[in-house]
């Protein structure tokens, strides 16, 4: 049995996000790209990282670091704890940004402190829907402060806690993990069809044209396939509810910027704090 995140994906233990985003490079568009750089000017605002320092924790396949540097970033740093998100980072960057060195990559984890330090400070630090992946949300929290300037600002999207039905959710993800993979559609691809032919009736009840509830769930520029393999499979899976979050930040001197939540729903909820201007901003 092989150790570390291989090991871990060989016991079911976790979800190969990497291979899932290699999938998705395959089917990347300029009209996708274009929708990651909007979804990132629309949370962060416009002009928000020209010739700032962006720290992707968690960059997948790479999307939203390449849309970092579309928006005139002046330095793009990304990590990832997968080996194969990590590929798909640098296959992008080699392909949209080849031997640009304002775009560095590595491969490493947020609950490691130490990795953390090296990487240096940064005007925005953004992780979407990652740190519930961790196996130890609280402590990627904890540690996701660190790497921010005094000032500066932590983007981050977690998954909504909706209670009983959270610990269903978990329930399915684990046991995704742990079906060998010939099996997996056979079990699973109900559940992506209960749910599309669901949001098809209530499109259709509200004189909405067919498909409207798939194309809004792309609006990030990601692909709805590829985004309901990462939902079934996705493991480890923590939640949190809002107040939870901001309390969490709050105590240790981040105030809330924006929050957008999803309602009772089971989508994340997104958060955007803004570091102590003054000071060390890991020291709460």
């Amino acid at each position: 049995m092989p150790s570390g995140h291989a090991g871990e994906i060989a016991k079911g233990d976790r979800f190969a996000f990497g291979k899932n985003w290699r999938s998705f490079l395959e089917r990347l568009s300029e009209d996708r790209i274009a929708d990651a750089v909007r979804s990132l000017e629309d949370l962060l605002g416009a002009d928000s990282l020209r010739r700032k320092r962006f720290l992707d924790v968690g960059s997948g396949s790479g999307l939203f670091s390449l849309a970092a540097m579309r928006l005139d970033a002046s330095e793009v740093a990304s990590i990832d704890y997968d080996p194969s998100s990590v590929a798909c980072t640098r296959e992008l960057r080699d392909r949209y940004f080849p031997g640009d060195a304002r775009w560095r990559i590595f491969e490493g984890s947020v609950l490691d402190r130490d990795f953390l330090d090296s990487l240096g400070k940064y005007d925005v630090v953004y992780s979407w829907g990652v740190l519930h992946h961790t196996g130890d949300m609280w402590h990627a929290f904890e540690n996701i402060r660190f790497p921010v300037k005094p000032g500066g600002l932590v983007a981050l999207a977690i998954y909504n806690d909706q209670g009983r039905r959270s610990r269903v959710w978990r329930r399915i993800k684990k046991l995704y993990c742990r079906t060998s993979r010939p099996l997996r559609p056979v079990l699973f691809l109900s559940i992506p069809l209960y749910y599309e032919l669901k949001w098809m009736a209530a499109d259709l009840a509200h004189g909405k044209p067919p498909f409207a509830a798939w194309r809004r769930r792309s609006a990030r520029g990601m692909s709805p396939y590829h985004d309901w393999i990462d939902w079934l499979g996705g493991y480890p899976f923590e939640v949190a509810r809002p107040q939870e979050v901001v309390d969490f930040f709050g105590r240790r001197g981040f105030r809330l910027a924006k929050l957008v939540t999803c309602g009772e729903g089971w989508a994340n909820n997104e958060f955007v704090f803004r570091a102590p201007e003054t000071g060390d901003a890991g020291i709460g």
